[in-house]
């Protein structure tokens, strides 16, 4: 039993609330995943920029004049923002994989959480107020974003372990549920090239999207290629750079409840994560269909695309 959290914003003049909206979400969730939470947010990003967001467990001593040995390992001026156990580093564009080697060699440490243009992800171990509160959460601003609450069940309690997901440019994934399959998925896609840096299901799941969309799908077309070829049962909440995306399994037996207004798309576990949204009473609140696929994109957010298999 886990939750799940999502907000996706319409009306970009919320744009500052996004962090305080989506903490208070993620914080009535507790009781679904008291042992670790996350958060993925989506927010300003700059022109031939890319974010990595990185964990160290020792943050102290790695992060450290970071950014300054990143920059001579890269030949280039690399920028960090130390927030708690993360480190937002900002390098060159197009650059992301040299990077990643060099942190694997000048600190072997650290652990990549997300990479992207404008994608940020913050998660630990422990409850969802402590998380938020290490992190500032609130304080956050940006277009969409995603949480999640763990319970663990078949995998330690860990910060690798916790969601989101993160396994392509921009694009992360929170899951309820279980896959069957991760095992021969994971073997497969990371002959594929995709990196894939835990034994978590979830991962897999994400892993799976990127690979999709890597390939040419759209995010919407990954999702309902998911339907086909993964097993288990599950519910996402998946978010690219432009996009937010919700797909549940045939049988559909976790709970979820969706609300849409003219300034929002939220998603939740359970009806209360929305409760205090703004203008929710005049919402329209549904509970996503089995085996349908919903997104919504900045560049059309007005109407959701739904399919069922």
């Amino acid at each position: 039993m886990c939750g799940i959290v999502g907000l996706f914003l319409k009306d970009q003049s919320l744009a500052p609330e996004l962090g305080n909206m989506l903490t208070d979400m993620l914080i009535t969730m507790t009781d679904r995943g008291p042992d670790s939470a996350g958060i993925a947010i989506y927010g300003d990003g700059a022109q031939g920029k890319t974010k990595i967001t990185v964990q160290s467990p020792n943050a102290e001593a790695d992060f450290a004049n970071l950014a300054e040995d990143l920059g001579k390992s890269l030949d280039a001026t690399v920028t960090q923002n130390d927030i708690s156990t993360h480190t937002v580093l900002e390098i060159p564009a197009g650059q992301f994989e040299a990077a990643r080697d060099a942190l694997a060699e000048i600190r072997p440490d650290v652990r990549i959480m997300s990479r992207g243009d404008t994608l940020e992800i913050y998660k630990e171990v422990g409850l969802p107020k402590d998380v938020a509160e290490r992190f500032n959460l609130s304080g956050m601003t940006g277009t969409h974003g995603i949480g999640h609450t763990r319970m663990a069940t078949e995998s330690a309690v860990t910060t690798m372990g916790a969601h989101p997901f993160n396994t392509g440019s921009d694009q992360c994934l929170v899951h309820n549920g279980s896959l069957s399959n991760h095992n021969s998925l994971r073997r497969k896609l990371r002959r594929e090239g995709v990196v894939i840096q835990t034994e978590n299901d979830t991962e897999v799941g994400a892993a799976y999207l990127t690979w999709k969309m890597m390939n040419g799908a759209s995010l919407g077309e990954a999702l309902e290629s998911s339907l086909d070829d993964l097993d288990g049962f599950f519910t996402f909440v998946v978010g690219t750079k432009d996009g937010f995306g919700v797909v549940r399994d045939p049988i559909a037996c976790k709970p979820a409840v969706m609300a849409e207004t003219d300034q929002y798309v939220a998603f939740g576990s359970e009806y209360r994560a929305l409760v205090n949204l703004p203008g929710i009473e005049d919402a329209r609140v549904w509970e996503p269909e089995p085996a349908t696929v919903y997104f919504w994109t900045h560049n059309d957010s007005t109407t959701p695309s739904q399919k069922a298999a």
